[in-house]
C-alpha cells in the first residue's frame, strides 16, 4: 500500500502517520503539506507545497497511490462563512479532484467531525460546510470514499496539537481518558484508533461511507 497523507503536522495527522509507518503492508507514505516534519523514517517522503490550492505542478508526484488520508482542517472560530468555506470545502475539493484524476483506483478518507450536517440546511455554519464537503467528495470518481466523523480524539504516543490551549486541555483530560472511554464509548476515540481505522478502510473497505466514532473504533479492531 502506498499512502498520501495531508495534514501530517497536525495532532491527528501525527497519529495517522505513526500507524502508517508501523503497518507492515504500507510500502511508502508521501506527506504533503506546507511545513516540514520532524519525523524521519525509511518509508516516509515529504512534499512541501506552500500553496495547497495549486498542486498541479506536483501532479506526477501525486500519482500511483493506493489511499489518501486527508487530515487537514481549521477551526471555524472567528471566521466568516466565506472564509471557512474557502479553507474547508474549496481546499479539500481542489486537492481531492487532482488526487482522483491521478489515482483512479484510490481510496480517499476524509476527516470531518461529529455533528456534520449532510443536509446543508442546519443552523451550524461549520456543520453545513463540512456536510457540503462530504457530499461533494462522494461524487468524485474514487474507488471508494469514506467520511470519518470522530467526536473527542485523545492524542496518544506523543501526538500534540499545535494550538497551546488545546495542548493544555488534552494534558488535563488525558488521565480521565480510560474512564471517558468506558462511560462514553460512542463519543471517544484516539489518534491510534483513527489511524488504524483509516488503514483498515483502505485495505478492506468499511460498512458504509460515513463512520461516526463507534464505527471508527470498530473498524480499527
Amino acid at each position: 500500500m502506498r499512502v498520501l497523507l495531508f495534514g501530517a503536522t497536525g495532532m491527528l495527522g501525527q497519529g495517522v502517520l505513526r500507524e502508517c509507518l508501523l503497518a507492515p503492508d504500507v510500502e511508502s507514505v508521501l506527506a504533503v503539506g506546507r511545513s516540514p516534519l520532524r519525523e524521519r523514517h525509511g518509508k516516509l517522503r515529504e512534499l512541501l507545497a506552500p500553496d495547497l490550492f495549486d498542486l498541479a505542478p506536483h501532479a506526477s508526484e501525486l500519482s500511483g497511490y493506493t489511499a489518501c488520508f486527508f487530515c487537514l482542517g481549521v477551526s471555524s472560530a472567528g471566521m466568516s462563512e466565506a472564509e471557512y468555506r474557502h479553507l474547508t470545502l474549496d481546499l479539500t475539493l481542489s486537492v481531492a479532484d487532482l488526487v482522483a484524476r491521478q489515482n483512479p483506483g484510490l481510496t480517499f478518507v476524509y476527516v470531518s467531525g461529529a455533528g456534520t450536517d449532510s443536509t446543508g440546511r442546519g443552523r451550524s455554519m461549520w456543520a453545513r460546510v463540512k456536510g457540503e464537503t462530504e457530499n461533494a467528495l462522494l461524487r468524485l470518481p474514487f474507488k471508494r470514499a469514506y467520511l470519518f466523523r470522530p467526536g473527542y480524539i485523545q492524542p496518544l504516543h506523543g501526538a500534540t496539537s499545535r494550538t497551546r490551549s488545546y495542548r493544555l486541555a488534552y494534558a488535563v483530560l488525558a488521565p480521565l481518558y480510560p474512564l471517558s472511554r468506558r462511560l462514553f464509548p460512542r463519543l471517544v476515540t484516539t489518534t491510534e484508533l483513527v489511524g488504524r481505522a483509516m488503514l483498515a478502510a483502505a485495505r478492506k473497505g468499511a460498512p458504509g461511507p460515513v463512520l461516526e466514532t463507534p464505527g471508527i473504533n470498530a473498524l480499527a479492531g
